[in-house]
């Protein structure tokens, strides 16, 4: 389980990058050979299964009011993390914080599995969350665990009385699935994730280093390097007589640069660097590189000219491939999109029919800790619903197979198969973990790119697009809008066919409808590129990845981004020889 409360502001898809730990073997082992250690070290486990039993046996008696039912299941969630943050800009600290913070989920669920409390558009009835004591105190944390499965409880009546007077006046649903799937209990207590230790020193004076590397490029108006840090452990306790505790250690380094060009587009670069520690992360010398690379590209940018409206061939860098699967694709395979009369089902008919090229193969698999040496941010040992992660081969040569899906079952997919996902304060659905797309038929870069031109020339076209970095995306799936998606790049280049130079140009996002973009796909490139980030839906912010070959369309639409009015800074920036670096020169003498 991952489950994060808070999220840096400004990241988007892009901007964040978490780590997990374990290899499935190692999971297994380290739960048989630990349990014992850590049943015995957490206070915390025994209280909440201890108050979530009597809870069981105590709600639901008589009182004046008559018979009220009983919850049929309860879990109580808890994740327990210890974090520090700290931000630099032009070279100056700008924030510098820790923190140790505990948040109890209590699920409770009324009626039956085939309709209890969550059922329709009531699905957070069944969820109260609250903030829990830091220390292992079991009296203090059972009055907290009582108070808000009080609260929930009531929620959970109001909330399945609403169901059951929905379902009196409403038309028949197309799905007719239970709320809730009947899965085999787990237990597997790992021990805890260890203390958090950061050399706050040593890190403070590398960010001013590596933000103050912005101040030689005028026309960067922001920046902000951050180094971010946790160690957490997530436990889960259910009324089924599961019972797991994971650890997870995560060091995530952020880069991020804005600049503006005359004409008010604003633009931005952004990088970052994941390791299971802050001391595994990078070296200064590259990360130094790294900056000094997004300054020129942020100056390249500002002056580049703004493309038109595009509708031909493209390539897409294996990063920028593999956000257009995690928007376009999916999203669309997550089990609750199947379901509701609400959304949009854009695969749910075509179970057993080609969507993709037979060339192409698509599954997730959140057991995978990194891919040739990149750490994987969609790693998970458990999802947040208890299910062990597992792989789900999700297209077989272009066949769809299966979804992606927690414990709420849709037509034909009775079970979870370990994907169950949300956020602290948010119920869990079917999301995506590590997201990876395979192709058997590669060819390399070079040929690849003489493979965009000769369709170009085809198309009668000047040019074809390369889109190197991408931003962020995202992706509509209800029906009441069109069934579309956009994608953000950062860094495109137009590929002439007449072999000029390649030109940077900017102010251009991808959009288009998914099944028409995916049957367009023409080849792929032959190695894999990781792309981390946060991805945000209806169970909240959670890490994900994607895994892609660089991939030639033969047809891309693209539209003008939005484009501000704001002119750049009047003021130029101050230089070594005025402002606060003259007064400091004052100062010093």
């Amino acid at each position: 389980m991952k489950r994060h409360r808070v999220v840096t502001a400004g990241a988007g898809l892009a901007g964040l990058v978490m780590l997990g730990m374990g290899l499935p073997g190692q999971v297994v082992a380290a739960a048989e050979a630990h349990t014992e250690a850590a049943q015995a070290s957490s206070a915390l486990v025994d209280t909440m299964e201890s108050e979530l039993h009597r809870a069981m046996n105590s709600l639901g008696s008589t009182d004046n009011a008559g018979q009220q039912p009983k919850p049929y299941f309860m879990s109580y969630v808890v994740s327990d993390a210890e974090q520090a943050s700290i931000g630099a800009q032009f070279g100056a600290i700008t924030s510098s914080n820790a923190s140790h913070r505990r948040f109890a989920d209590v699920r409770i669920r009324i009626g039956t599995p085939a309709e209890d409390n969550t059922h329709g558009d009531h699905r957070n009835s069944a969820l109260t969350t609250i903030p829990l004591p830091l220390t292992d105190d079991g009296a203090a944390i059972a009055r907290s665990l009582w108070f808000a499965t009080n609260r929930g409880y009531g929620k959970a009546l109001d909330g399945y009385l609403k169901v059951k007077t929905d379902q009196e006046v409403r038309a028949k649903e197309e799905d007719g699935s239970p709320d809730f799937s009947r899965e085999k209990e787990k237990v597997a207590l790992l021990p805890l994730a260890p203390p958090l230790k950061i050399d706050r020193t040593e890190w403070e004076t590398r960010l001013r280093e590596l933000s103050g590397l912005f101040k030689q490029y005028p026309d960067v108006f922001y920046n902000t390097v951050a180094l971010e840090a946790s160690s957490e452990t997530d436990y889960f306790v259910s009324s089924e007589g599961a019972k797991i505790a994971t650890p997870n250690h995560v060091a995530r380094l952020i880069v991020l640069g804005r600049t503006r060009a005359a004409d008010g587009m604003d633009m931005f670069r952004a990088e970052t660097f994941e390791a299971d520690e802050a001391g595994h992360l990078p070296g200064q010398k590259v990360l130094a590189a790294k900056v000094t690379e997004m300054g020129k590209s942020l100056e390249a940018l500002r002056v580049a000219p703004v493309t038109d409206p595009y509708n031909g061939p493209a390539i897409l860098s294996g990063r920028a491939a593999a956000v257009f699967f995690h928007e376009v694709l999916g999203h669309r395979l997550e089990g609750q999109r199947q379901r509701g009369d609400e959304e949009g089902q854009t695969f749910t008919k075509l179970m057993g029919k080609q969507i993709l090229p037979s060339f192409m193969s698509v599954s997730d698999d959140p057991t995978l800790t990194k891919f040739d040496g990149t750490w994987l941010s969609g790693h998970y040992d458990y999802d947040d619903e208890g299910q062990q992660a597992r792989r789900v081969d999700l297209i077989k040569d272009g066949v769809l197979e299966t979804f992606l899906m927690s414990r709420q079952p849709v037509a034909g997919f009775a079970n979870s198969n370990g994907h169950g996902r949300a956020e602290v304060g948010r119920m869990p659905t079917g999301r995506q973990g590590n997201l990876i797309v395979t192709s058997s038929k590669t060819v390399n870069d070079a040929e690849l790119r003489q493979m965009l031109i000769a369709e170009a020339k085809k198309q009668g076209k000047a040019y074809g697009l390369y889109f190197e970095d991408i931003s962020s995306g995202f992706a509509v799936t209800t029906r009441r809008s069109p069934q579309a998606f956009q994608v953000i790049p950062l860094v495109v280049y137009r590929v002439y066919v007449d072999g000029r130079p390649d030109e940077l140009v900017r102010g251009v996002s991808i959009v288009g409808t998914p099944q028409a973009a995916l049957a367009r796909i023409v080849a792929t490139g032959d190695k894999a590129e990781v792309f981390n980030g946060i991805c945000g839906a209806e169970s909240g912010s959670i890490p994900v990845s994607a895994v892609a070959p660089a991939m030639l369309v033969s047809e891309i639409e693209t539209q003008k981004q939005a484009q501000g009015n704001a002119r750049p800074p009047i003021l130029p920036p101050p230089t070594a020889g005025n402002s606060a670096d003259a007064v400091g020169k004052v100062g010093g003498q």
